[in-house]
């Protein structure tokens, strides 16, 4: 998928370097800590298999992340917002048992709550961020931030502060499946995410390939001016990657339902988590952003192995950190970086 400049194809190759070799450090130290637990192979495995789950989760969060930074230059924290709404939506209609089948009750509301979740976003880009739309970068960021706070504030109030229940795909139930093989243990929910990142990641390519509005989101991405010299409507544009946004939000939250209990305040931490992941890729390409989810989660979950299960959220915050250093101008836009 030829998705990006010759620039940010030689952007991303050495970003790729320089995250294979922070990688190969981090696993070499994880796995010296995990030798006083004297851990296996088997035990490793596993650790990996469950980091990809949650590193998928986080891939289809950064992907809409870097959809919106490409054409607008915006890092859109109310990303967030789009996970937490996604599931919560799909388990109110569900509940409402519009159908005989449960599993066309709980296909009718994933399909609605993705529908929704996208009017939202819309609505965030046109009645927020458009009318700053010539503001700084760092202010169209506060933007952001208070969207979220807003939709999660009026999902407590929907919602309520506990946890709620959403069914397995597999089994349509509370209990999932599970395959065991070689002492390992798999859900069957995680092939349900691996599948959707694999499918979603596909269907972007396309898009932005052989579609002419794909092809002008692209144009906007690599420079916004000269597409509107080009006629092309730049902030129609910039709405239709605040929808593709929320859709990718959305439908990783739904994926994620059935293996958590969705919450009103859900958003908040996978949102930042998709936010490293993106900052890991380079925030403008969309298959190291994936790389950077499945990276992160694998590399958190590893680090929560063989320290304490508490410490999980604190390995993604360090790395965080040191991106921002590393990057400390990522936060006013790609024209500040010189990346377009």
């Amino acid at each position: 998928m030829a998705l990006l400049t010759q620039s940010e194809k030689k952007k991303g190759i050495s970003t790729s370097q320089g995250i294979a070799g922070a990688v190969v450090v981090m696993v070499v130290g994880l796995v010296a800590l995990g030798s006083r637990y004297n851990f296996g192979v088997t035990e490793y495995v596993q650790f990996v298999l469950d980091g990809l789950r949650a590193g998928a989760i986080y891939a289809l969060v950064a992907l809409g992340f870097v959809a919106v930074y490409r054409v607008t230059g915006v890092i859109n924290f109310a990303q967030g917002a789009f996970i937490m709404l996604g599931p919560m939506i799909t388990i109110s209609i569900y509940e409402q048992n519009w159908f005989p089948s449960l599993r066309l009750n709980l296909f009718v509301a994933a399909l609605l709550a993705i529908a929704i979740t996208m009017v939202v976003g819309i609505a965030i880009e046109r009645f927020t961020l458009y009318p700053a739309r010539r503001a700084l970068p760092l202010t169209k960021i506060i933007i952001t931030i208070g969207a979220y706070l807003a939709v999660q504030g009026a999902a407590l109030l929907i919602w309520g502060p506990q946890g709620h229940v959403m069914p397995a795909f597999s089994t349509l139930a509370l209990a999932d499946e599970s395959f065991r093989f070689a002492g390992l243990l798999v859900k069957a929910q995680s092939f349900w995410i691996w599948s959707t990142v694999a499918v979603t990641l596909v269907l972007l390519g396309l898009f932005f390939e052989r579609t002419r509005t794909g092809k002008a989101m692209r144009a906007c991405a690599v420079n916004r001016f000269a597409a509107q010299l080009m006629g092309i409507r730049v902030d129609t544009m910039a709405t239709l990657a605040f929808a593709l946004a929320a859709i990718l939000g959305a439908l990783g939250g739904i994926v994620l339902g059935p293996v958590t209990r969705p919450t009103y305040d859900m958003g908040l931490d996978l949102g930042l988590k998709g936010f490293v992941a993106a900052i890991i890729g380079g925030l403008v390409n969309f298959q190291m952003a994936v790389l950077g989810g499945l990276l992160l989660g694998v590399l958190e979950n590893m680090w929560a192995g063989v320290t304490q299960a508490g410490f999980k959220d604190l390995f993604a915050f360090v790395v965080l950190i040191v991106m921002l250093l590393i990057r400390p101008r990522v936060l006013t836009g790609p024209e500040a970086e010189g990346e377009h």
